[in-house]
C-alpha cells in the first residue's frame, strides 16, 4: 500500500508553563527563581546605547538578537504565539540577575522553538573559570548569553541549535577581561547536500573577516563536541563551536561573536522555507521521532552543560528545554539499505568538508 502523505498534519499541541534552556554556560545560568516580578520592558531598558559600558553593549546586542530571531520565527510560522517569560533572581541567592525566556510551541512549522537570554553577576569566579587565569581568583564577574533550540514539525526540516555568550571579570587592577563562546549546529533527519553546504558556507562567511583559520578550527571543534561516543555517531552535520575565546581582545572578540549571531537567520531560514512544505508520510515522521532520540541521548549522556546544571541543583524545567516534545526509540533499529534514512547515517552524519 502506498504511504499516505501527511502534508496537512499539524504539530501536536504541547501544554506549556515556564521553561528555560540548558546548554553549556546556559545551564550554569538556568537555576532561577520566579518569585520576584520583573517585566520585559524593564530588562530591555536597562541599557542606554549613548552611555553604556562594554558589558551593557553586549547585553543590548544579545537582547536585540533574541527579539529579532523570535520575531522572524513567529512571522514565518504564522500560527503560534511567542510567550515571553521574564524572571529575576532572589536577593538572598549567591548569584544575582535576570533574563527573558521566549518560547513558541504547537505551531504550524515548529513543535517547539525556545530562545532564552540570561544575565547574572557573582562576587567570586568559580575555580573552574580561573584555572588558566590565577590572577582572577576571587574576582567579581558577569555572565550573559542567548541560546536557542528549534524543533520543527516537518521531518525534512532540520533541528537547529545556536548560542552566543560572554563571561567577564574585573581583575585586581580593575581591567575588564572577557571570554566569549558560542556557535551553531544543524541536525537533519533527511540529508540534503544543498542544505548542508548552505549552512556551512554561511558559518564560514561569518568568520571570514576574522581570519581564514577560524572556520576549519571551529568546525572541527563542533564535529568533535557534538558526537555520541556510545553510538559512534555524530549528532548532526555540525557547524561551528568555540569557547573561552579572547584572541582579539574585548572589542574584536565581541565583533566576531556578533558576526556569528547575526548569521543565524541567514543560515537556517532558507532551509526552513525550502523544506517546510514538503509532503511527508507517517513512516517519515516516525523516522524523525526515532532520530530525535539521538538528540536526547547526546544532551543527557554527553552534554557538559546539562550535567553541570542537573548536578548543581539547577532548575530541571529550564535545563531540559532543549529536549524535543515528542521522541521515540526502537530496539536494534535498522534502516533499509539504500533508503534515504540509511543515507543520512552513512553519507551525512560523517564529518566531512562541506565547503572548500
Amino acid at each position: 500500500m502506498k504511504a499516505r502523505p501527511l502534508r496537512s498534519l499539524r504539530c501536536p499541541k504541547v501544554t506549556h508553563k515556564r521553561a528555560l534552556w540548558g546548554i553549556s554556560l546556559m545551564a550554569f545560568l538556568g537555576d532561577i527563581s520566579y518569585n520576584t516580578p520583573i517585566y520585559e520592558d524593564q530588562v530591555m531598558s536597562q541599557s542606554n546605547p549613548e552611555s553604556e559600558s562594554f558589558n551593557e553593549g553586549v547585553k543590548r546586542y544579545l537582547l536585540n538578537l533574541q527579539a529579532s530571531i523570535m520575531d522572524e520565527i513567529q512571522a514565518l510560522d504564522g500560527q503560534a504565539q511567542v510567550l515571553s517569560d521574564v524572571w529575576q533572581k532572589e536577593s538572598h541567592e549567591p548569584l544575582q540577575g535576570h533574563g527573558i525566556t521566549k518560547i513558541m510551541e504547537g505551531g504550524e512549522l515548529f513543535e517547539r522553538a525556545g530562545c532564552g537570554f540570561s544575565h547574572v553577576q557573582g562576587t567570586s569566579l568559580p575555580p573552574s573559570a580561573t584555572q588558566a587565569r590565577p590572577e582572577l581568583v576571587g574576582a567579581s564577574f558577569d555572565a550573559m548569553g542567548m541560546s536557542l533550540v528549534f524543533h520543527p514539525c516537518n521531518p525534512f526540516v532540520p533541528t537547529v541549535h545556536m548560542n552566543v555568550r560572554m563571561l567577564s571579570a574585573l581583575s585586581k587592577d580593575h581591567t575588564r577581561v572577557a571570554w566569549f563562546g558560542g556557535g551553531m549546529d544543524l541536525t537533519p533527519y533527511y540529508g540534503f547536500r544543498e542544505d548542508a553546504v548552505h549552512f556551512h558556507q554561511t558559518c564560514k562567511n561569518a568568520l571570514a573577516p576574522f581570519g581564514e583559520g577560524l572556520y576549519p578550527r571551529f568546525k572541527k571543534w563542533c564535529d568533535e563536541y557534538f558526537f555520541l561516543k556510545h553510538r559512534q555517531e555524530a549528532r548532526g552535520i555540525g557547524g561551528i563551536f568555540f569557547d573561552d575565546f579572547y584572541e582579539f581582545g574585548n572589542e574584536g572578540s565581541f565583533a566576531m561573536l556578533q558576526s556569528v549571531g547575526d548569521a543565524f537567520l541567514s543560515a537556517y531560514l532558507p532551509i526552513v522555507k525550502r523544506r517546510s512544505q514538503t509532503p511527508y508520510t507517517a513512516q517519515q515522521r516516525a523516522h524523525q521521532l526515532y532520530r530525535r532520540g539521538r538528540y536526547v541521548e547526546f544532551n543527557l549522556v554527553w552534554d557538559r552543560g546539562t550535567h553541570f546544571g542537573l548536578q548543581s541543583g539547577g532548575r530541571t524545567e529550564s535545563i531540559l528545554l532543549s529536549m524535543p516534545p515528542l521522541v521515540s526509540w526502537s530496539y536494534q533499529h535498522q534502516d533499509p539499505e539504500g533508503s534515504p534514512e540509511s543515507a543520512l547515517l552513512k553519507e551525512f552524519l560523517v564529518p566531512q568538508n562541506w565547503v572548500s
